[in-house]
């Protein structure tokens, strides 16, 4: 398969050339076999396993109103729900299974893309994502990637960039 004969992986590349982000659109890499996990995208790619750019989908409770949130952090580490509800306003931040996030994202789990959305949805970006040069995001499908970088999904995305780690050092939840 061609990078753009999947639709769902022609939808974000469409996304990236528009949002100003050609070279991110042509970057896109079909691998061999699914990479539905950061350490298998890293293997995969020959990279730091915190260069890759989970697309982590939660859904978020606030007044009783359901939404998702995109959370796209380092490979290195989970996200902390606390923390994520704290930035975005949710009074409650939680997993969301896989046809949740597909009705949000169009996209499936191991796959998720930063764009490519039915709609916008609220981001927050992994400051720790700043440590690489390079990192790797999901492109619509779990065998697809492209290159960019945090201030490249930072814009793309409109996101928030903020730490997100659930396993920090300096005494937070």
């Amino acid at each position: 398969m061609s990078s753009l004969d999947h639709p769902a992986i022609a939808k974000v590349a469409a996304a990236l050339a528009e949002a100003g982000q050609p070279a991110a659109a042509a970057g896109i890499r079909v691998l061999p076999a699914e990479v539905r996990t950061a350490a298998q995208a890293a293997d995969a790619l020959g990279v730091p396993v915190g260069a890759i750019a989970n697309s982590l989908v939660f859904r978020a409770v606030t007044g009783g109103e359901e939404s998702a949130v995109l959370a796209l952090t380092s490979g290195a580490h989970q996200a902390d729900t606390a923390r994520l509800a704290e930035l975005t306003g949710a009074d409650e931040v939680g997993k969301a299974d896989a046809g949740f996030v597909r009705l949000h994202t169009g996209q499936p789990i191991g796959g998720v893309a930063p764009v490519g959305h039915p709609a916008r949805l609220v981001t927050v970006v992994d400051e720790a994502l700043r440590e690489h040069d390079e990192v790797w995001a999901a492109a619509g499908h779990p065998k697809s990637v492209y290159p960019t970088t945090l201030a490249g999904l930072a814009e793309l995305t409109g996101g928030l960039v903020a730490d997100l780690a659930a396993d920090r050092q300096d005494g937070r939840s």
